[in-house]
């Protein structure tokens, strides 16, 4: 399979359902919210992006299998499978907050080889897959040079539904505030990676993710020369749902500061 070629039928894919959710946003009504849980909102513009993404995908592989967010398709194959998130930020869309995008990953068999992250309001697509350099609009990125927290601006998401943790969220929040540039808070994980990929950011953390949040930018941030670990130190993270993304400089330093406060 020519990675590249597929890369770029997503690539197209991403933008068309781009299109769909930026039009749909100019008319969108509080109204049409869904709940899937505490603070867990959905609309009719998720699931019929998904829809429209979904077809697609089947026909770049059509024997592949979906792990999807809003379950239109789920079926896992023996190889190849996509992993979606049609709408990262769906708080936000629907508030009107512009930070959303397209996530779309591919995974063979157990290994993350392609992902797309387009963000649907600055109409900036960032990209990679396995043996190449990670890309935003055509042109290469790289992570950032910082070499520690003291110099970073680091992203992170808040728990918005599994707060058993976040007392000690809040210890190592409070940490990093007094000891980095800055932190922010953007509501799509997808952008906080890609970011991170462009070197935007120097690092992100977050935890109780989900596979569509993270595997896209997971791909995006490897290629362009970042780290991605879970708070452990370990290569998984999809399972673990423990996310830390950083430019590789001062991974260590962010691992001891989680492993200290976020116990």
């Amino acid at each position: 399979m020519q990675l590249e070629q597929v890369a770029n039928q997503v690539i197209e894919l991403s933008k068309q359902v781009g299109d769909f959710i930026r039009q749909e946003r100019k008319t969108f009504n509080a109204d049409k919210i869904e709940y899937k849980g505490l603070n867990d909102l959905v609309s009719y513009v998720d699931k019929t992006a998904e829809g429209i993404i979904v077809a697609g995908l089947e026909k770049i592989i059509p024997d592949a299998g979906f792990i999807t967010e809003e379950q239109t398709k789920n079926k896992i194959a023996e190889r190849y499978n996509w992993i979606i998130d049609p709408l990262d930020g769906t708080t936000n869309f629907i508030h009107g907050l512009p930070v959303f995008s397209v996530s779309i990953a591919l995974k063979e068999y157990d290994e993350l080889v392609l992902g797309v992250v387009y963000e649907i309001n600055q109409d900036e697509c960032f990209y990679a897959w396995k043996g190449a350099p990670a890309y935003l609009n055509g042109k290469e990125i790289k992570v950032s040079k910082a070499p520690k927290i003291g110099d970073s601006l680091i992203a992170t998401g808040f728990p918005y539904y599994n707060f058993e943790k976040q007392p000690q969220y809040i210890e190592l929040f409070t940490y990093l505030m007094k000891n980095c540039h800055g932190l922010r808070r953007l509501g799509s994980a997808a952008v906080d990676l890609a970011y991170t990929a462009a070197g935007r950011f120097d690092a992100y953390y977050e935890y109780n993710l989900n596979a569509w949040d993270a595997a896209a930018g997971i791909v995006i941030v490897k290629q362009a020369g970042g780290h991605v670990v879970n708070f452990k130190g370990g290569d998984e993270v999809l399972d673990t749902r423990e996310l830390l993304a950083t430019n590789g400089r001062f991974t260590e330093e962010m691992l001891q500061a989680i492993q200290q406060y976020f116990r």
